[in-house]
């Protein structure tokens, strides 16, 4: 029967939450629960879910992982990417949107490491022999690589999609800060809207924000930036739950914060920080996490990045329910709703901070990544930099090679 086997959450007694496949019995998969334990904070989710969608594929087609061959598993990323019915007559994943670029690379991560883990365990070691290609490396590569100039060949997926050379950001609408500053409804929502715009923080990152983490005055005690600024920490025992992508090393030192991804604060930043805290923030909350719910039961509670994600794929039309009802992208999409703005996501103002920044720093990417807390301005360069073609020096630079300029 094609569903019975679910993803399964574990929190652990140090408040830690863990991933693993169980089947219909509530027994563990141990292929897949001995693979997920490797798998770091965070990543363990995501595989955890790519996994059950790959057995459970493995039993409809009537295959097991000891018997799926190369072939197979390109039919079953062909499935779960199709944009019309698979192999089998039917749509895999019924119901469901197929994935997008992104999510069918980390599947071919995840399935390529799973399958190379049971290579070892001496399953299918002639799948787990074809999955382990190489290529030649790119400059890229060896800027990145320690001694790169020596390099000779760097693995490959042969399960993943063709890379794509340029993504176009989606932008926020012209004029969408102001307005849905205008419709926000408490001095919450402007916090939210104004941190997203002005610090470009992905909703992970803003819902997993501590109290501590904030040192929003000149010469903080950490000692690692002189003007305000806010530090980004990965935890695994936050009351909601929420995770930060990049996982930077940080400690507790001398009462303070240290480490994380360091991201400068605005004036406009703090000055609804402090409009926030004075006014709305319910005393006495143990837990310490910034952003909190204002109104009914879960008054004092922080919000959690799980009811943002619900409500991420609603239709605008459809968000005008309560205005204090959840949190993070459902107030976006009310208030947009109201300011007839049009869909707005989260990472919308992200694109747009990462945008404005290179454009402020006349292209430079190191700049753009340091600001928006990426890993590497390749990325930045080849998100964000784009050239816009009625730029009078992109003009001027055509007219001189085409030799018409006056």
């Amino acid at each position: 029967m094609v569903g019975e086997l679910r993803v399964q959450e574990i929190v652990r007694g140090d408040g830690r939450v863990c991933y693993t496949v169980v089947d219909t019995d509530c027994t563990f998969l141990a292929e897949a629960d001995g693979f997920l334990r490797t798998c770091a904070a965070g990543t363990d989710r995501m595989y955890a879910y790519v996994l059950v969608d790959h057995l459970r594929w493995l039993r409809f087609a009537g295959l097991d992982t000891g018997s799926v061959s190369l072939e197979d598993l390109r039919h079953c990323m062909a499935a779960l990417g199709a944009h019309y019915p698979g192999p089998f007559g039917l749509p895999w994943r019924e119901g469901k949107r197929p994935y997008g670029h992104s999510a069918l690379k980390a599947a071919a991560a995840c399935l390529k490491g799973f399958y190379l883990r049971l290579g070892t365990l001496g399953v299918n070691p002639s799948l787990a022999e074809a999955l382990r290609v190489t290529r030649l490396p790119t400059r890229a590569d060896r800027r990145r690589a320690m001694l790169g100039h020596v390099l000779h060949s760097m693995p490959a997926n042969p399960l993943a999609p063709a890379e794509q050379v340029r993504r176009h950001p989606k932008m926020l609408p012209e004029g969408a800060r102001e307005m849905l500053l205008g419709a926000a409804s408490c001095a919450r929502d402007r916090m939210v809207v104004t941190w997203l715009a002005d610090g470009g923080f992905r909703i992970g990152e803003l819902c997993g924000l501590r109290l501590v983490d904030l040192h929003l005055r000149e010469r903080a005690a950490c000692g690692q930036c002189r003007g305000p600024h806010v530090h980004i920490c990965h935890r695994e025992d936050n009351a909601n739950r929420a995770r930060v992508k990049t996982k930077t090393p940080w400690t507790w030192q001398d009462d303070a914060v240290r480490g994380g991804t360091v991201r400068r604060a605005s004036p406009a930043m703090i000055h609804t920080y402090f409009e926030y805290i004075t006014t709305q923030y319910p005393a006495q909350t143990a837990h310490g996490m910034l952003l909190v719910s204002l109104h009914g039961s879960s008054r004092g509670q922080p919000w959690t990045t799980a009811a943002a994600r619900g409500m991420l794929h609603r239709a605008a039309a459809c968000c005008a329910g309560p205005r204090h009802a959840a949190p993070g992208r459902g107030m976006l999409r009310r208030a947009a709703a109201r300011g007839q703005i049009g869909r707005v996501v989260p990472h919308a103002f992200r694109h747009s901070f990462a945008t404005a920044v290179l454009d402020a720093a006349r292209g430079n990417a190191v700049i753009a990544r340091e600001a928006g807390g990426w890993a590497s301005a390749a990325t930045v360069e080849q998100v964000y930099g784009h050239v816009d073609v009625h730029d009078p020096v992109f003009t001027a630079a055509l007219e001189q090679v085409w030799g018409t300029q006056p």
